[in-house]
C-alpha cells in the first residue's frame, strides 16, 4: 500500500534536549548520554573493522512531545471509571489505564490555529482559548470537529520553544473549551504547548489546576499530548489530515515520548 502521490507528511515532534521546557512537576527532564563507544570494541585484530555504539535515555514520561494516559490523573483520588487510584497504583506504576493500554491513533485530525487571529502569530503568555474562540476556527477554516478523531490547537507558542521561561509561561485552553471538544466526542487532544491547560491557572468551579486534565483524562478518558510542533502545519494552511500516533507500551506508565505525524493530501 502506498500513500497518494503527492501526500504531504508533517512531523509535529519537538526536538529533545536537555535545554528544552519541562513542566515544573515533571522535571528533571530529559537527558542523553553515551554508555557504549565505538573505541570500546574496537580490535580490528581480532574483531574486524565493524564497531558499535549505544546510549541511555533518561527522562520523565510527561518531557518533550508526550502523551498523557488516562491513568495520569484522577479525581478525589478515583480514576477514569471511578477505580479508586489504591486500587491500580503500585511501585511499578499502573495495573489499569497506563500507557501500553493507549491503541494506535490513526483517526482523522484537525488543526484549529487560535492563533493565525493575532498579527504577531501567537496568542499572549496567560491566555485562556475559549470554546467559541474554537467554534470561530472552525468557520473560518471551513471544518468540523470530527467525532471520534483529534483536534490539535495551536497557540503559537511553539515559537518560544527555545526560551523556556517564555514557553513555560505560555497560554493554554480554558475549562469550557476543553468540555466543549469532549462534548464533541473528539479521541484525543492536543496543543503547542506545555500542559494544554493554561499554565498555573486555578479554575474556581472545580477548584484545581489543569482543570482540562481532569476533564479530559478522568470524567471523559480523552488522551492528551502536548508540547507539539504545530509551525509547519499552519504555515501550509493545513486544517484537515490523518493524525498518526503509536506510543510505546512502557507498562503501567502515566505517559510515553511520542513523535505523532500529520499526512495530508497534494497541494491545491
Amino acid at each position: 500500500m502506498r500513500l497518494p502521490e503527492g501526500a504531504r507528511i508533517f512531523d509535529l515532534e519537538q526536538p529533545r534536549t536537555e535545554a528544552m521546557p519541562v513542566y515544573p512537576a515533571h522535571r528533571p527532564g530529559y537527558s542523553y548520554l553515551l554508555h557504549r563507544r565505538h573505541e570500546d570494541e574496537y580490535e580490528p585484530e581480532t574483531s574486524g573493522p565493524r564497531s558499535s555504539a549505544s546510549g541511555i535515555i533518561f527522562c520523565t514520561d510527561h518531557t518533550g512531545t508526550h502523551i498523557d494516559a488516562i491513568c495520569h490523573q484522577s479525581k478525589d483520588l478515583r480514576l477514569h471509571g471511578s477505580i479508586p487510584v489504591g486500587e491500580a497504583q503500585g511501585t511499578r506504576g499502573f495495573s489499569t489505564l497506563g500507557v501500553e493500554e493507549i491503541p494506535p491513533i490513526v483517526a482523522p485530525g484537525v488543526l484549529l490555529d487560535v492563533a493565525a487571529k493575532e498579527e504577531a502569530g501567537a496568542l499572549e503568555p496567560g491566555y485562556a482559548v475559549t470554546a467559541e474562540d474554537l467554534a470561530e476556527c472552525c468557520r473560518r477554516q471551513g471544518v468540523e470537529v470530527p467525532e471520534g478523531g483529534v483536534v490539535l490547537v495551536r497557540t503559537g507558542n511553539a515559537r518560544r520553544w527555545d526560551d523556556v521561561e517564555s514557553y513555560l509561561a505560555g497560554p493554554g485552553v480554558s475549562t469550557e473549551a476543553s468540555r466543549w471538544l469532549a462534548d464533541r466526542g473528539v479521541a484525543a487532544v492536543g496543543a503547542d504547548n506545555v500542559a494544554w491547560d493554561v499554565p498555573g491557572r486555578r479554575d474556581p468551579e472545580l477548584g484545581c489546576l489543569l482543570p482540562g486534565h481532569l476533564i479530559l483524562l478522568v470524567e471523559r478518558g480523552i488522551y492528551i499530548v502536548e508540547n507539539l510542533m504545530l509551525e509547519e502545519l499552519s504555515s501550509e494552511e493545513v486544517y484537515g489530515f490523518l493524525f498518526v500516533c503509536a506510543p510505546p507500551k512502557f507498562v503501567g506508565a502515566t505517559g510515553a515520548p511520542v513523535r505523532p505525524l500529520a499526512i495530508a493530501g497534494p497541494r491545491g
